[in-house]
């Protein structure tokens, strides 16, 4: 243990209950009377620290600080936390905490600013460490309680399963029936790596436990945002046009108005809004909108064509924004004995989340005052935006997360959020349900940006590259850049650079980011180095990865869990893929077939192979993985949203296609490499090996390279056919 913390640091309330301001953003709260009848007569749930109640019936209220889309966030952290409390995990629930990112935020986003937010696989490698000290420090609190109640060492204790010992006595007491003795010590300590549970000694970590979400979710009972129902709630709509950015002008707002149920109407830069009694009206006044729409930067542009703009750009003399510049590139490229160089594209995206984007909020009749109900993946503004737009403080704002129906980067917007609070702003206090359509997140979403990627790449006469160049062209800094790096592959010559073009889309962070365009050039261009050499690109990487022995032990592991190299059906292929992301270190093989009369790639198998350092669920990890590659294969094989003349020609799933049951893999198998390493995120690691995987196998199958995102019937006819 190191730094400790005074009881003079602690302020006594009127209620009896001590508040504390302590270190890593913790802030335990506690009751401080001895009296019994005391303790008993001010609540009933009694606060222990900021991340942890006791209730008088013995249960444990642990808070989880992230969103639950899914990912097991509800289960994950909070059983870090019960690990070093020694928690009884059949006494545990978990609620949502609070939004308040100077008590809950993690500082693994920025340095110099608390955030809570959900995305970028950060959430365990966020609150690992939080999690731990947070968890430990209640534990301590309820052993110095024990101690001062029964007049003994604190060293004499020890705890077991939701229980204090006394371990000269052989008496017990759970931690239920310490709450009428609690008492904040004089010093409550920070602990270090040395104070923490041997790893030998855990009951949660790496551990299989029930995700507490599942039943709720099984048995309809979860609450979802879509699901709040308030007193005087009315709803809203918008219409926000075809074009991204035009402006509309709103030519029959007499007759809107006059319709059955129709409230109000709100003009936006972007859009009209329209506010009844119920959504039916909201929706049918709607579809009678007459409104005039501006010019737009996007309009008129054309995404299928404007790759040859996109290849001019690439084969400018200029340079863009250098991202990566080891060694000397134009050397290596020049003194080479081979050369290769190719260009790759990929398509918009859409995220197509189940759950329509939604959101509740009401505004004080004063307009002083917010309270919303939302499923977000939260941000760096843990109040999401609505302060700054409504002109009010932090903290008369309050927002009651809820369960979300998929995020893949989407919830991390806020613009469905503050269109519901401008909304709920004209006619406060009645709330508002904003509902976004399908039709209108198609239309109007914001995507993985569509991009051209032109790579060169040196090898000498054996094989060996020598260099290796990355010139991306597309709009959106990270959302294209991220993922470009190569550091586990020793190459001495390395260079990268992204070079802006924009066309007035709206983008946005798409499941993996960058990681899944760039990983696939990256790793296809690998695949065609090894055919040219007639190398196993297994055998290519294992060199690449020789000094990465982490990197390299997934190889080893995906290789052998694949069977790579064996004899299979001549109709069929394996492909192999390495990648980063986030800090967790993957190769997957997947084995696919083509139908050479229709372009349908099929995917019977997938393997992974993952370090993703301390696994806290480990079976928690595996349905990440597995949800991961689905969605990509359907991401690869079926997604495809085209812009023409400034409008998306896509409107539902009708036209925007995604993966069926019927073509999900016969079989996918994760394998966990066990480390002691901290731990990182997997829920972004499945969805980029598969692009790559795909393309590489059907580069074996074929002899020919897939280099345009999805590949879709039509385009792997064309590569066939040329």
């Amino acid at each position: 243990m190191n730094k400790a913390v005074s009881r003079r640091e602690f302020l006594k309330t009127s209620g009896g209950v001590a508040l504390f301001i302590g270190v890593s953003g913790i802030l335990p709260q506690m009751i401080s009377c001895k009296n019994k009848k005391e303790v008993q007569g001010i609540i009933q749930k009694h606060p222990l620290t900021a991340w942890v109640q006791l209730t008088d019936d013995g249960r444990i209220i642990i808070f989880n600080p992230a969103a639950e889309m899914g990912q097991g966030s509800m289960t994950s952290l909070p059983a870090i936390f019960a690990e070093e409390m020694d928690a009884d995990w059949s006494m545990v629930s978990v609620e949502f905490s609070p939004q308040e990112s100077d008590i809950y935020g993690s500082d693994k986003w920025s340095p110099n600013q608390k955030v809570m937010l959900s995305a970028g696989s950060r959430i365990t490698y966020g609150y690992y460490s939080i999690m731990r000290q947070a968890g430990a420090q209640a534990r301590y609190i309820l052993m110095h309680s024990a101690a001062e109640h029964w007049k003994v060492p604190l060293a004499e204790l020890s705890t077991a399963n939701g229980e204090v010992i006394d371990n000269q006595a052989g008496k017990r007491i759970s931690y239920g029936d310490l709450i009428p003795y609690l008492v904040m010590p004089d010093n409550l300590p920070e602990f270090s790596e040395s104070d923490f549970k041997d790893p030998k000694n855990y009951r949660f970590i790496g551990i299989d436990q029930p995700r507490v979400d599942i039943p709720e979710k099984v048995m309809g009972t979860a609450q979802f945002a879509i699901d709040i129902q308030l007193p005087q709630m009315l709803y809203g709509v918008l219409e926000r046009g075809k074009v991204h950015g035009a402006s509309p002008t709103l030519n029959n707002e007499s007759e809107i108005l006059s319709l059955d149920g129709v409230v109000k109407l709100v003009r936006f830069d972007y859009a009209i809004g329209i506010i009844a009694e119920t959504i039916d009206q909201a929706l049918a006044a709607k579809k009678l909108l007459n409104i005039s729409w501006s010019e737009a930067l996007s309009s008129g542009f054309n995404s299928q064509e404007c790759y040859k703009k996109y290849e001019k750009i690439a084969s400018d003399k200029a340079t863009g924004k250098v991202i990566i510049d080891e060694g000397d590139i134009k050397s290596a490229i020049k003194s080479a004995d081979q050369n290769f160089t190719a260009d790759f594209k990929n398509d918009y995206v859409y995220h197509a989340q189940m759950e329509p984007l939604n959101s509740v909020v009401q505004v004080g009749a004063d307009g002083k005052s917010a309270e919303v109900w939302v499923g977000s993946q939260q941000g760096f503004d843990s109040k999401l935006g609505i302060p700054k737009y409504l002109g009010i403080p932090a903290e008369n704002v309050k927002i009651n997360l809820q369960y979300l129906g998929g995020g893949f980067g989407r919830r991390s917007m806020t613009d469905f959020v503050l269109e519901g609070t401008g909304l709920a702003r004209e006619v406060a206090p009645r709330p508002v349900k904003l509902i976004w359509t399908r039709e209108d997140d198609v239309s109007y979403g914001a995507y993985r940006p569509l991009t051209l990627q032109r790579l060169r790449a040196a090898a000498d006469a054996q094989g060996n590259i020598t260099g290796f160049s990355h010139c991306v062209v597309g709009d959106g800094g990270n959302l294209v850049a991220s993922g470009i790096r190569i550091d586990y592959y020793d190459i001495p010559n390395i260079y990268a650079e992204w070079r802006e073009v924009s066309e007035g889309i709206r983008l946005k962070h798409w499941r993996s980011v960058g990681h899944g365009p760039n990983k696939f050039a990256i790793e296809c261009m690998i695949d065609e180095i090894a055919a040219y050499f007639k190398k196993d690109p297994a055998d290519l990487r294992r060199k690449l990865l020789a000094k990465s022995p982490r990197a390299l032990a997934t190889l080893e592991k995906a290789i052998a869990i694949s069977d790579w190299g064996s004899a299979i059906d001549a109709n069929r292929a394996k492909g192999i893929a390495f990648l980063e992301r986030s800090g967790t270190l993957s190769t997957g093989v997947c084995e696919i077939s083509v139908d050479r009369t229709t372009g349908k790639i099929t995917v019977h198998h997938f393997w992974s192979a993952n370090d993703a350092g301390i696994v806290i669920q480990p079976d928690n990890v595996k349905a990440q993985m597995e949800g991961g590659i689905i969605m990509g294969i359907s991401s690869v094989l079926k997604e495809q949203l085209t812009i023409v003349n400034g409008k998306v020609q896509q409107s539902n799933f009708s036209d925007y296609q995604i993966l069926r049951i019927e073509d999900i893999p016969d079989s996918i198998e994760t394998a966990i490499i066990e480390s002691k390493e901290p731990p990182r995120g997997v829920g972004e690691s499945g969805t980029p090996l598969v692009a790559c995987a795909i393309a590489n196998a059907f580069l074996k199958l074929t002899g020919k390279p897939l280099r345009h995102l999805p590949f879709t019937p039509e385009r792997v006819l064309n590569v066939l056919n040329t």
